[in-house]
C-alpha cells in the first residue's frame, strides 16, 4: 500500500487578502503559515507534499518554501490551468483568470498521485491532532469493493469564523455514527455571538448556524478512485456552476463529495477535531495568526526555526 501524500492547494489568488498570503510571512524566522502545517503532516507521518500553485508562481515557491521544507520532505509541484479538463466551449465564452474551484486544483495533481492523499488549503492552520488522526485513518482504510471510503476533518463553526468579515464553510450534516450524510458549500457566513449567520438575499433577512455546527475546513483523506470518479464528474458539474453563476462558476470539493454521496457512490467518516482553527482570509487576521503561531511556539508545540 503505498503511504499517504499531502496535497496542498495553493493557486488561490488572494483577491480579498490583497496579494500572495500562500507565502506571506508569519513566523520569527519567516516562516509562511503552510510551513506550520507541514511540519505538522511530516511528524503524524506524511512524507510527499504536492503544491497545486499557479505556473507562473513556480519560481517563488521553490526559493520562499520548496528549499526549505524539501530538507524534510519530498516535493513536488502541480499547476492549474484553466484549459485542463474544461471542455473548448466553456474556455471560448470568455476571459477568466480565476481558477475552476478546488475539485478542479486536486485533478490538477492526479499524474503525481499514486495512493492515498490528503488535501489541505495552503492558508489554513489545521493543528497537529488534525494531521495526526486522518493521516492514521488513511494508513489503515481501503475503499469498499461496493463504495469509496474518504474522511473529513469536522470543527466546529464557532471556532472558524473571522473577525474581519464573511466567509466560505462547508455545512455539514452528520449521522449519529459519525458518517457524513450531507454537504453544502454556504459562503459569506459572519460571525454572530458564539455562532454565524448568513444571507442569500443581499441581507433582507439572515439565517443563523449554531456554534457547534459542524463543518469542513478543505482537510479531506481521500483514495486514489476520487481522481478518476471526480475527473469522470468535473465537466458536468461545471456546465451547471457556470449555468447559475456564468462568471464566477467553479466546481468545490464539498460540491464533488455531495455529488458522491448523493449517488452512493462514497462513505465519508467525519473525524472531528477539537483544536481551534485560524488563517488568513483577510489582511487584518495576520496579526491575530501570529499572535497565535509566537504563543505556541512559547509553549514548546513547534521550534522557533520549523525547518534547521
Amino acid at each position: 500500500m503505498e503511504k499517504p501524500v499531502l496535497v496542498v492547494l495553493a493557486a488561490g489568488i488572494g483577491s480579498r487578502y490583497g496579494g500572495l498570503k500562500q507565502l506571506d510571512s508569519v513566523g520569527s524566522c519567516g516562516q509562511c503559515l503552510i510551513d506550520y502545517s507541514l511540519y505538522d503532516a511530516r511528524r503524524a507521518g506524511f512524507e510527499t507534499a504536492i503544491f497545486v500553485i499557479k505556473e507562473e508562481l513556480e519560481a517563488d515557491f521553490r526559493e520562499i518554501l520548496g528549499s526549505r521544507v524539501s530538507r524534510s520532505m519530498a516535493v513536488h509541484y502541480a499547476f492549474q490551468r484553466l484549459e485542463d479538463l474544461a471542455e473548448d466551449s466553456v474556455i471560448s465564452a470568455g476571459v477568466r483568470l480565476k481558477p475552476w474551484g478546488t475539485t478542479h486544483a486536486v485533478l490538477s495533481a492526479r499524474n503525481l498521485i499514486h495512493g492515498p492523499f490528503a488535501v489541505i488549503n495552503a492558508d489554513d492552520y489545521y493543528g497537529p491532532e488534525a494531521f495526526r488522526i486522518l493521516y492514521d485513518y488513511l494508513a489503515h482504510h481501503t475503499d469498499r469493493p461496493d463504495c469509496f471510503q474518504y474522511a473529513m476533518v469536522g470543527y466546529r463553526l464557532g471556532k472558524t469564523l473571522s473577525q474581519n468579515g464573511g466567509v466560505t464553510r462547508g455545512v455539514c450534516r452528520v449521522s449519529e455514527d459519525g458518517m457524513l450524510e450531507n454537504i453544502v458549500e454556504q459562503q459569506s457566513i459572519e460571525k454572530d455571538g458564539k455562532g454565524g449567520r448568513f444571507s442569500t438575499d443581499g441581507g433582507q433577512t439572515w439565517n443563523q448556524l449554531a456554534g457547534d455546527t459542524l463543518v469542513s475546513m478543505n482537510f479531506w483523506g481521500f483514495q486514489q478512485s476520487f481522481l478518476q470518479e471526480a475527473q469522470e464528474r468535473f465537466p458536468l458539474l461545471l456546465r451547471r456552476a457556470l449555468a447559475r453563476h456564468p462568471e464566477k462558476g467553479e466546481v468545490q470539493l464539498p460540491v464533488m463529495v455531495a455529488d458522491m454521496l448523493d449517488r452512493g457512490r462514497a462513505q465519508v467518516r467525519v473525524l472531528s477535531s477539537g483544536e481551534k482553527w485560524f488563517g488568513i482570509t483577510y489582511r487584518e487576521d495576520k496579526p491575530k495568526v501570529v499572535a497565535a503561531l509566537q504563543e505556541k511556539t512559547e509553549q514548546g508545540l513547534y521550534p522557533e526555526n520549523l525547518w534547521a
